[in-house]
């Protein structure tokens, strides 16, 4: 015990002293990067391209309003969306014009801080990226400086986009991996989900090289295999759904985009359909007054509706009609969308006491709740499907046309051929007892005798669940009255109800992601859209802020240089590769091994970065703009040293010709930075002359705005 108290003495008697290693590279690059997108942020204080677009999200966040975007995963929106609650921004402000200008209540700079810090840091990745490829620190520090004088990185992470926020992630996630690789090796290797998919594929491969490495035993392989479904799989989706979770537990409120969501959604978000349907009957009975939403809520959302006009004699095209009572789909609420589920056994049109509910399989007859006729189908086209049968409700002309009025209610989401009709929750279809015809949503505006509502049909090849025959009730009351006239006020009243219909977030994320998946935004042509190809040779520009008197304008425009350096250092790249693959056939090995594996990793990530973000525009329906390909060029702009320090290594080899290409390569350097130099002005949104705006223009077709004299 002595002996401890007095090495415990000994201990205190010396100083307690912390080493760190400083990369004084990275420091630099750091701090060079915070100041190129830091620098001036605040300026233009006004609405930059699609600061237009993406400020309506922040505002709708501020607001706690739901919302729905097709851009991807809600990560960035809740990421510019902290800027704005750092900056105490109360989300007023009309997002309506580019070039007007911000009031006084948003916060610019703050609004613009992390999109820039995340452009900042992708320097230092860029660094870190290629030292973790074991590649020399001067290729390393070459890469990063090319990242920080490209043009159109510095123009895209000075605003409120999300591009520089999205390059950030995918260059940390490789840098991650790589990182996670060669840690192993030592001890013993919605865009953003290409590259994610690209490092699972080099992931895959790792591991398969190592099944062939017999020096490692059965456990050790499982403890690899296990880490890489750990790091590569269960973190990343938990990640992502925990960035679903904090949005939809921000984004509570009734908003203008919920009405594209389910019943059930927007009955679990506060006002709008909320305060229509809290506290409903949860379960359908006969005498039930009910409102049917179509599932597909395309192309808009509708009720099925009836009004007391019929079905023309003749169409236009000569076919002829039952001349019955139109029913159609009809894109507003209305007290003509209210419905009666009847008994076809009795004749009361009230729930009884205790109500009977309706279970799948039951059949029933609806009735029209204002004009009370009988949902009716039969063998008749369809006004503008005339592959489908015409709905209508029955009217009696007293001609040899029976009612066919009997529908068997069909739950598709059932969980057992017993299960109760329920309010929102149940997604039905009504099949015709007497045709075996679905009731369908056709989609088709009818013409003005119609007052272009959307055409409901009974459709007869009715294989599998499309979600056009797919209706669920939405508003519901028990209904009381048995006269017409009470049952009349009683449609026009609003629903009262007594029990919450809440949906798990697993049922709301499932449904989100879904809409992300598939919402199609009408494309329309933009002045500055392009096409993939146009991005290669930059052969497009985008004028993103034009000052109203002065000759400032900010473009996103690239270094010219760069992107025609990065496009040759791909070239070189495939054929040097393919040129070595040849020869390794032959068993003629140019170049040592432990080169060749370096140089295969290096396109692994490079080239198959640039692959995987860029070729995927090609098949993609989208207005395209010149900043999607920001992402495929950061990748490319990093084969560039990659493609230099193989070429220094082992073509130059002896002293004159490595110092005459060491020679070219700062004089390469050298006008890579006179070119970021000669457009920083449209970077920053420097003002410039006349003669100044027109020297930039460089090629002709670029959109230089020059103002006339």
């Amino acid at each position: 015990l002595g002996q401890t108290f007095d090495r415990m003495l000994g201990f205190l008697k010396n100083p307690v002293v912390v080493t760190a290693e400083i990369n004084v590279n990275l420091v630099a690059l750091t701090v060079m990067g915070l100041i190129s997108r830091l620098w001036g942020l605040s300026y233009p204080r006004a609405v930059v391209f699609d600061e237009v677009y993406y400020g309506q999200f922040v505002s709708l966040y501020m607001k706690r309003i739901f919302f729905v975007d097709d851009s991807g995963p809600p990560l960035g929106h809740m990421l510019l969306a902290l800027g704005g609650y750092l900056g105490g921004f109360d989300g007023n402000f009309l997002w309506n014009r580019i070039g007007a200008e911000y009031s006084m209540n948003v916060p610019v700079w703050s609004l613009r801080l992390l999109p820039a810090l995340a452009g900042a840091l992708c320097i230092p990745l860029a660094y870190q990226i290629l030292v973790e490829l074991q590649f020399s620190h001067c290729a390393a520090l070459g890469a990063a400086l090319l990242i920080l004088l490209e043009n159109s990185l510095i123009t895209q992470s000075r605003f409120m986009l999300l591009e520089s926020i999205l390059i950030f992630f995918i260059l940390l996630s490789v840098l991650s991996y790589l990182k996670f690789y060669n840690l192993q090796r030592h001890r013993v290797k919605y865009m953003g989900l290409f590259t994610y998919m690209l490092l699972l594929a080099i992931a895959g491969l790792h591991f398969w090289h190592m099944l062939g490495d017999w020096s490692l035993s059965n456990v050790s392989l499982l403890c690899h295999f296990l880490a890489r479904v750990l790091t590569l799989l269960i973190i990343p989706v938990a990640m992502y759904l925990s960035f679903f979770y904090v949005h939809l537990t921000l984004l509570y409120r009734s908003g203008p985009h919920d009405q594209i969501m389910t019943s059930a959604f927007q009955a679990s978000l506060e006002g709008g359909l909320a305060r229509i349907t809290q506290g409903q009957p949860l379960e359908v009975a006969y005498g039930s007054q009910i409102t049917l939403r179509n599932v597909l809520g395309k192309p808009m959302q509708c009720w099925l509706h009836s009004h007391t006009n019929t079905y023309p004699i003749r169409y236009e095209n000569g076919r002829g009609s039952s001349h019955q009572q139109q029913v159609t789909c009809y894109p507003f609420k209305d007290v003509n969308n209210w419905w009666i589920v009847k008994d076809p056994g009795m004749q009361q049109l009230v729930v009884s006491n205790p109500p009977r509910p309706v279970r799948h399989g039951h059949v029933v007859q609806l009735v029209h709740g204002i004009t009370t006729r009988y949902l009716n189908t039969h063998d008749v086209a369809a006004p503008l499907s005339p592959h489908s049968q015409e709905v209508s409700c029955y009217i009696d002309y007293n001609i040899s046309m029976p009612a066919q009025n009997l529908w068997r209610v069909e739950i598709v989401n059932r969980e057992s051929d017993t299960d109760v009709w329920k309010t929102i929750l149940s997604e039905v279809r009504f099949v015709h007892v007497n045709t075996s015809a679905v009731l369908k949503l056709s989609g088709a505006s009818l013409p003005e005798w119609g007052y272009r509502q959307l055409e409901v049909v009974g459709e007869k090849l009715s294989k599998g669940y499309h979600q056009s025959m797919v209706w669920n009730v939405e508003e519901h009351r028990y209904g009381k009255s048995q006269e017409q006239k009470e049952r009349e006020v009683e449609l026009h009243s609003p629903t009262r109800m007594d029990i919450s219909k809440n949906l798990s977030f697993m049922a709301k994320f499932t449904e989100l992601q879904w809409k992300i998946l598939t919402l199609k935004n009408e494309d329309t042509e933009h002045k500055y859209s392009s096409s993939a190809l146009d991005w290669i040779t930059m052969d497009t520009n985008i004028a993103y802020w034009l000052h109203p008197t002065s000759g400032a304008q900010i473009h996103l425009l690239g270094n010219v240089l760069t992107w025609a350096s990065a496009n040759i250092a791909a070239v070189v790249y495939v054929c040097l590769s393919l040129w070595y693959l040849v020869r390794r056939r032959r068993t003629i090995y140019d170049i040592p091994e432990d080169a060749w594996q370096l140089w295969v990793s290096a396109g692994q990530i490079c080239v198959g970065g640039w692959v995987v973000n860029y070729l995927p525009f090609f098949l993609m329906e989208k207005t395209l703009f010149l900043y999607h390909y920001l992402p495929a060029l950061t990748f490319q702009i990093l084969l560039i040293p990659v493609v230099l320090q193989h070429l220094s290594d082992h073509l130059c080899r002896s002293l004159l010709p490595q110092s005459m290409f060491s020679a070219l390569i700062v004089a390469w350097f050298s006008s890579v930075y006179l070119v970021y130099h000669t457009f920083s002005p449209v970077s920053y949104g420097e003002p410039l002359s006349v003669a100044e705006l027109k020297a930039l223009r460089w090629k002709d077709s670029w959109n230089i705005l020059i103002r006339k004299q």
